[in-house]
């Protein structure tokens, strides 16, 4: 079995652009290489679990954040927001993108001690 990828996106648009394509940038690719992926929205990159958010996103010369969130979803990704992040961004589970889950530090801490499992944060 293949060594599943556990990343954990940080910023967004206005605290750290690149940090945040980078990190669904290398989720997208992990999926297309047929790696296991959870990607965790945290902080900033919470907004990105609601609809049309990652369509607002733009960066020059990278790759379509909206995009690249599609990649890591229709490829059987795990995409996460954050607890906390989303309760004080009062954001709930009825505002986000089908497919995509709010879990909390207890979550993120069995996916990380995985067997195999590599964790990247952005």
């Amino acid at each position: 079995m293949a060594r599943s990828l556990v990343i954990k996106a940080t910023s967004g648009m206005s605290d750290g652009a690149e940090r945040c394509n980078q990190a669904f940038t290398v989720a997208a690719a992990g999926v297309a290489s047929g790696v296991p992926v959870s990607l965790w929205l945290t902080g900033e990159s919470a907004w990105y679990g609601i609809p049309g958010r990652a369509k607002e996103f733009t960066l020059p010369l990278a790759a379509p954040l909206d995009e690249l969130l599609d990649i890591v979803l229709k490829g059987g990704g795990q995409v996460t927001v954050c607890t906390q992040c989303a309760a004080r961004r009062e954001i709930t589970a009825d505002d986000l993108i089908e497919g995509i889950r709010i879990a909390g530090a207890p979550t993120f801490v069995e996916e990380i001690t995985q067997d195999g499992a590599q964790a990247l944060v952005y």
